[in-house]
Parts: C-alpha cells; sequence; structure tokens
C-alpha cells in the first residue's frame, strides 16, 4: 500500500502519507483516504516524507482534497517534502493554495 490514512483522536485532523509515487496509480486510495475522514475533519495533512516521485496527476489529486476540504475555507498542509517535490509544488503555484511546511 502506497497510501496509508490516520485521523487524530479528537477526529479532528487527517493524515496521508504517501510512500514512493505520488502519480495516477495512487489516485484511488489518496482519494479513499481523505473520502473516509470523519466528518468532523477540520484539518487535512499530506505527508510527504517518503514520496520520491511526484507528477501533475498528483498535483490534481491535491486540489480535489482541496476542494473535498472545503475549497478557500480548508485547511490543508503539506508536510515533509523534499527539495525536489518543494520546487515542483514552488513553481505551479501551491504556496498560495496551501500550507507548505
Amino acid at each position: 500500500m502506497t497510501v496509508l490514512t490516520s485521523t487524530s483522536q479528537d477526529g479532528k485532523t487527517t493524515t496521508i502519507r504517501v510512500k514512493g509515487r505520488f502519480d495516477f496509480s495512487t489516485h484511488q486510495e489518496f482519494r479513499n483516504g481523505y473520502e473516509s475522514a470523519p466528518a468532523a475533519a477540520q484539518t487535512f495533512v499530506v505527508d510527504l516524507r517518503e514520496a520520491t516521485y511526484l507528477d501533475s496527476s498528483a498535483l490534481g489529486m491535491l486540489l480535489l482534497l482541496r476542494d473535498h476540504a472545503g475549497g478557500d475555507r480548508a485547511e490543508v498542509k503539506i508536510i515533509n517534502c523534499s527539495a525536489d517535490v518543494r520546487k515542483i509544488l514552488t513553481i505551479s503555484n501551491f504556496e498560495q493554495l496551501f500550507t507548505i511546511q
């Protein structure tokens, strides 16, 4: 499994960890991760510590997560990016849409 999802004890934060390639092949697992989050989830955290690759379909999946979480009102954090992944996110202006740490 390349996508692992966990929820905080209070149910307000859902963390989605991506391992390996973050591309179209992970689409369904990633989608299941945020769609199965409790209704009380207010914050989504995407942990890319173990992601080795990110492509345009992954960018699209992040945008779908943002829409699912509430669009402009959403709190979505992308954490533990490698230098290469962060560069892709910066070039794509994702820093304006997400909190990137």
